[in-house]
């Protein structure tokens, strides 16, 4: 709830807000730990229990259904995107630049050239920015609800498990990976410019589902047992399909979206500034895998 909420919060802050650099490179050193997070933790959680010696030989050790089931999972999590920022463009009707319009402006002879060039410049830039809103939804909205799935299964996974040792590194890793993936979401909201209401729930279900997770694995602790086919299947497959959602927003809708974004484009400084911030944080979160 603290890194959801922080970036909403301090946006009265000058220095934290969207257009400021250093929003930019909080949100990168996020999105590092959102990647480092798939990568690093839930990918070979699911190699591991997929090829674990309690399944049977044949299909489970004969074919790669972590990668596998990560590779649909990201083609899965693009189409939903795609289609997702296609509907909210035709919806809005301002998804779609529209430069003849501009260019029919500008042919207007004599006194109105400058008239019409003013006013088509000036609608191309209110459809660019209303464009751009509507991704930032878009962004927003999948975002949330990877994050949601993935939170679940790593709330199951830590409520169900009987051994202490683990769950202690698991719960450090956790926490600490679990603020800034809010800090990153916390970050999309605030640019998806969502009403108060919006904001709140987004908040509300990010922070809930863990502990969701964590209450549904106690409950079903008795019946739920970490080497049995059922569980590591169900959890490895569950896994595989958070690893490949998880690094395919931190790759495409996180860091692409912005460091090919006018602001770092723009800035070659800022843009070296947020690369460090990205390695740090997959570094710091890299570094947990040892213990969790």
């Amino acid at each position: 709830m603290i890194g959801v909420c922080l970036p909403l919060i301090t946006r009265s802050v000058p220095a934290l807000s969207p257009e400021r650099s250093l929003f930019v490179i909080v949100k990168a050193f996020a999105a590092g730990i959102i990647l480092a997070t798939g990568f690093m933790h839930v990918l070979p959680d699911s190699f591991d229990m997929l090829s674990s010696d309690c399944l049977k030989e044949n299909p489970w050790h004969k074919f790669p259904f972590t990668g596998f089931v990560a590779m649909l999972s990201a083609i899965v999590t693009l189409m939903i995107d795609s289609m997702a920022t296609s509907f909210y463009s035709k919806k809005h009707k301002a998804g779609v630049v529209q430069p003849e319009e501009g260019a029919a402006a500008v042919e207007e002879g004599g006194g109105g050239l400058v008239h019409g060039h003013g006013h088509g410049h000036s609608h191309g830039k209110m459809v660019a920015e209303g464009s751009q809103l509507l991704r930032y939804r878009v962004i927003a909205m999948v975002l949330e609800l990877g994050i949601i799935v993935h939170s679940i299964v790593i709330g199951l996974s830590l409520g169900a498990s009987n051994n202490t040792c683990s769950i202690r590194g698991l719960i450090a890793a956790l926490c600490f990976h679990q603020m800034f993936e809010g800090m990153g979401l916390g970050g999309c909201i605030l640019q998806a410019e969502y009403n108060f209401v919006k904001k709140a729930a987004m908040a509300f279900f990010f922070s809930v589902t863990t502990p969701f997770g964590i209450a549904l694995g106690i409950a079903l602790s008795s019946m739920y047992k970490e080497d049995s086919p059922r569980s590591l299947i169900t959890v490895g497959l569950l896994n595989a399909s958070s690893a490949g959602l998880l690094i395919y927003m931190a790759l495409v809708d996180l860091l692409a979206s912005d460091f090919m974004g006018p602001k770092l484009q723009g800035s070659i400084k800022l843009q070296l500034k947020s690369y460090a911030a990205v390695l740090l944080g997959a570094g710091g979160m890299s570094l947990m895998a040892k213990w969790a």
